[in-house]
């Protein structure tokens, strides 16, 4: 590859794709599918090709497959690199850069072929085949690594390469805003999805800044009852995996240290962090403040009315379980209007008690990075009022 030939197009022969007997609305679950939509969000041309004679039948399957996925469906005349190359050549004209063209090795090992060559403006194809023009793989999860090195080797290593790891339903609708490329931004930044089913030290050998979602990969916590704070985090064994090497890498850079995760994990523990806004206060400015809160352990405690009033608490009020996220029933809540609604909830406990603000369905979200603050706006619940009309049509029961 020449300096600056960036990976700029994808075919995938379609035996790679093990969609089998997959009925068309089956498609969007398709694991190898869902993995090639992440280069169409980074503006990676990707095609499915199938080499002729090929059944009607299996024509129009793929054909729905690449509609719904944005795909092109590219028909070959031979698999050989060196023609299907200029065939691609003379398909993909307007692409300026460097093509891969994976094909299985059937009933062999490594399973797949990956073949590069570079289209330059002329139409031309300006690679010449030979062993180091290809690139074997077992597995198809290993394509974005695959793709991460080979821009490392053309553009330079003046790229940060920023991998990162989240849930797919998570990660699929960053990328669909732009976040996450796995081509390189003008800027000199590069993307790599991580992935568990490969081993986690080989991706990381390409990989500068560690961009994570932790709580996604969260099966269990416990909360040690002897202390008003403490708990005990079962990760995946990914995720174990991950944070092994962590550990044993001081170079490793991560954002965020998981240790800094650790208090957004316990909405006690949050309250207590916000309470510290009061020392923010200027004079003259608007005053910020934590809303009021209380802990329970049980929503049958005797004096639980005078704790709601020695902790400045008075109704509606929202009621959460202590444990922020990383659980099922982390954001199992209820509004509470009446004292004796607090008897028939069913929110995990131990749980916060905490003052419902009116904030008109809407919320701002904020993240600091370094000296520079983002936000986002995000619908919320409505004002109390609007939930007491709710509630008395539900017979008076706690929203949920």
């Amino acid at each position: 590859m020449l300096m600056g030939e960036a990976v700029r197009g994808v075919i995938v022969d379609h035996a790679l794709l093990q969609y089998g007997t997959i009925q068309p609305e089956n498609f969007k679950s398709n694991g190898t599918l869902s993995l090639l939509r992440k280069l169409l969000f980074s503006n990676i041309q990707t095609a499915i090709s199938y080499v002729l004679p090929v059944s009607a039948e299996r024509v129009n399957l793929l054909q729905t497959m690449a509609k719904l996925h944005s795909f092109e469906c590219l028909p070959l005349t031979a698999s050989s690199p060196d023609i299907a190359s200029r065939e691609i050549a003379q398909t993909w004209s307007h692409i300026s850069g460097t093509i891969l063209y994976l094909l299985p090795n059937h009933d062999a090992s490594p399973k797949i072929t990956c073949t590069y060559f570079s289209i330059a403006l002329d139409d031309e194809v300006t690679s010449a085949f030979h062993n180091s023009n290809r690139i074997y793989m077992e597995k198809l999860e290993e394509l974005p690594l695959t793709i991460c090195h080979l821009n490392k080797k053309a553009i330079s290593n003046d790229l940060v390469t920023v991998g990162y790891i989240m849930k797919p339903s998570r990660e699929e609708d960053f990328a669909k805003r732009g976040a996450f490329p796995i081509c390189p931004t003008p800027n000199g930044l590069m993307f790599l999805p991580l992935t568990f089913e490969l081993p986690i030290s080989k991706q990381l050998e390409e990989v500068d800044v560690i961009l994570h979602k932790a709580t996604d990969e969260i099966v269990s916590i416990e909360l040690n009852s002897s202390s008003e704070s403490s708990y005990q985090i079962g990760y995946t064994k990914g995720m174990q995996e991950l944070q092994r090497h962590i550990e044993n890498h001081n170079d490793c850079f991560e954002v965020d240290p998981l240790n800094s995760i650790y208090p957004v994990l316990d909405r006690l523990k949050i309250q207590q962090l916000l309470l510290g806004l009061e020392d923010l206060n200027v004079g003259g400015r608007c005053k910020v403040r934590a809303p009021h809160f209380l802990k329970v352990n049980s929503f049958d405690e005797p004096d639980l009315v005078q704790r709601l009033h020695d902790a400045t608490l008075s109704l509606p009020s929202i009621v959460k379980p202590q444990v922020a996220c990383g659980v099922a029933d982390a954001h199992s809540m209820a509004i509470v209007f009446k004292v004796e609604d607090f008897k028939v909830l069913n929110v995990p406990l131990p749980a916060v008690i905490q003052e419902y603000v009116d904030h008109s369905s809407t919320l701002f979200k904020f993240y600091v990075l370094g000296d520079r603050v983002f936000h986002t706006v995000k619908k919320s619940m409505p004002n109390a009022d609007v939930l007491i009309k709710s509630s008395e049509k539900n017979g008076s029961k706690p929203p949920l």
